[in-house]
């Protein structure tokens, strides 16, 4: 099954105002760049984000938050973006800040069909207001829900047209898991090859979960700080 589509433009044509969208990367590393922009050209309003962090101000998720089309985010770290914070402060933005660990645990559980699971993160503060908790010998634990998305867009090194992905180092972070808890998954990829060019123990996204796939361009592959050492 050719799953393949010419551009971004294209792969997201669906996608409406007020939808559910999770975003692979961590920081700016492993970001789907050229789905992002493409939202940011279309226009779309009122999105809901679920992303690890918020981008930086003039790039990523900062560009959805520039444009105001973003209406709330669901992220564990959003230090780096200084209109997520005027947003934030304004009243502009929803926010749901969620431990990390509990994040991507709630995208894999729902990933593999399982409606929720019991953490102590959480136990004890802001993070635990109206959920339930249960003891488990003699220690709480909070019930967190499984996280879905309507769309998942994710970016990868290289890929398939029937959708196998395989990505390189760090970037794989969220995103093999956002692409197994969406009901379409969005792959964006540096090299698009043929069925059987690639490795078959190589891979980490197996085609069943992806279901559009384009090549990429133009990838600036930011890092949110420099840091050098000085002699």
């Amino acid at each position: 099954m050719n799953k393949t589509f010419k551009n971004a433009e294209e792969a997201i044509h669906d996608i409406q105002d007020g939808e559910t969208i999770m975003l692979g990367g961590f920081g700016l590393c492993g970001i789907p760049e050229n789905s992002i922009n493409a939202l940011v050209k279309r226009g779309i309003k009122n999105l809901t984000c679920i992303s690890n962090n918020a981008g930086v101000d003039d790039f990523g998720l900062g560009l959805l938050l520039k444009s105001k089309q973003v209406k709330k985010m669901m992220s564990s770290y959003v230090g780096e973006n200084a209109e997520f914070e005027r947003q934030l402060l304004a009243g502009e933005l929803e926010v749901d800040l969620v431990p990390q660990g509990t994040l991507v645990t709630r995208i894999q559980m729902a990933g593999m069909g399982i409606p929720a699971f019991f953490t102590r993160a959480g136990i004890g503060t802001e993070v635990a207001a109206g959920k339930e908790i249960r003891s488990f010998n003699g220690k709480d634990y909070l019930m967190e829900l499984a996280l879905h998305a309507k769309f998942a867009l994710v970016k990868a090194w290289k890929g398939d047209t029937m959708g196998n992905l395989v990505f390189r180092k760090t970037t794989r972070n969220y995103s093999t898991s956002m692409a197994k808890a969406a009901d379409i998954t969005i792959a964006e990829v540096e090299h698009l090859v043929q069925p059987g060019e690639l490795d078959p123990d190589q891979i980490h996204v197996a085609g069943v979960y992806v279901h559009r796939i384009f090549q990429g361009e133009n990838y600036l592959k930011r890092i949110e700080k420099v840091t050098v050492k000085n002699n």
